[in-house]
Formats: C-alpha cells, sequence, structure tokens
C-alpha cells in the first residue's frame, strides 16, 4: 500500500481486506495544493486467461492489480504529482463496483454531473463510455457496495 498517502473511502482508509466482493471502484484524486481533480475508475483486480499445458484449455488467474500505488491515467495529473509529490494529492473512492460496467456508468454520471470537460479545475480532458441499460438497470436488484 502507499502507506504515505493511502485510498479513503467513507473517511477511513481503505486496504484490501475492504475489497470484498468488488471488482472496481470511481475515484477522485485532489492536488491539495491547487484544488484540481480528476475522476477516474480502476479495478481492484486484473483477470487473466493463461493457457494450461499444450492443449487449448485456458484458466483464468485472478491477480490484484496495482491499485495502491495508482494516481490516474491523464498525463497532467502525473506529471503534478511528480513536481509537486504524492503527499499534496488526496484519493478517495466514491463508489465501489461489483461489475466494470457499473464502474463505467458511474464514473460518466460523476464526470458530466461535475462538468468536468467544461472547467479548468479539472485534469479529465475526455469522457468515454459505452453502457448498456441492462447492465444499469440490474444495479436496482443487486447491492453494489455503495
Amino acid at each position: 500500500m502507499d502507506y504515505d498517502n493511502p485510498w479513503t473511502y467513507k473517511n477511513k482508509n481503505f486496504t484490501s481486506d475492504d475489497i470484498k466482493n468488488s471488482l472496481c471502484f470511481v475515484y477522485i484524486i485532489t492536488n491539495t495544493i491547487n484544488n484540481k481533480k480528476y475522476i477516474g475508475k480502476k479495478t481492484f483486480v486484473n483477470i487473466l486467461r493463461v493457457k494450461q499445458g499444450t492443449r487449448k484449455l485456458k484458466k483464468t488467474v485472478k491477480k490484484e492489480s496495482d491499485w495502491k500505488k495508482y494516481y490516474g491515467s491523464s498525463k497532467s495529473l502525473l506529471l503534478d504529482v511528480k513536481e509537486y509529490g504524492k503527499e499534496n494529492f488526496s484519493r478517495q473512492i466514491l463508489h465501489l463496483c461489483h461489475k466494470k460496467s457499473l464502474a463505467t456508468y458511474h464514473e460518466a454520471r460523476e464526470q458530466f454531473s461535475r462538468k468536468v470537460l467544461e472547467k479548468d479545475d479539472y485534469y479529465n480532458e475526455w469522457i468515454f463510455c459505452r453502457i448498456v441499460k441492462s447492465n444499469i438497470i440490474e444495479k436496482k436488484k443487486v447491492n453494489d457496495n455503495e
């Protein structure tokens, strides 16, 4: 874990033990010097398909991602993290999601509602999403740890 700058969720430090059934999360990273922010999503687990022996059978392997050390994919954000230091950025989890499609939905919803492309106080430079309605409607039936 990035002990100097842990992720938080509901005002508490978030650890691997807190992941439970979640596959990914939507987050906000804030530069505490200039209050510039970034909204994004990240998976807790990488799912890999590996070949087993000489047969065509493949095995699914789950491996924890680099989420603990992650500071987003924005080049300008990463440059500022390097310039100002990790200790000057807060990393907050906004939503825990059990499906990637729900994370995509929550990320886009947060980005649009905060008007991240219309303001200079966000690092976000684009919004990309492709969401299937049936994955969102299912949300009403399944608790996604929010």
